[in-house]
């Protein structure tokens, strides 16, 4: 059986839901994972990603590369 609506959602996101991963550097990749930074600040970072170390999820939001 075809699964029709599977990433019908991403769609309606700017860029497919793509970008440059702020944590990794990795581009054209999917951001759908939000993880928060230690001053509160929501970040969306990849997958591969998702489960790095707090530090590396504060340094990413120090440099700004997420806008």
């Amino acid at each position: 059986m075809a699964k029709n609506k599977r990433g019908k959602s991403l769609w309606t996101l700017p860029s497919r839901g793509r970008g440059t991963c702020p944590v990794c550097g990795s581009t054209r990749i999917k951001l759908l994972y939000t993880k928060t930074t230690s001053s509160g600040q929501p970040l969306k970072v990849c997958k591969k990603c998702f489960n790095a170390a707090q530090a590396r999820i504060d340094a990413a939001q120090n440099r700004g590369v997420n806008p």
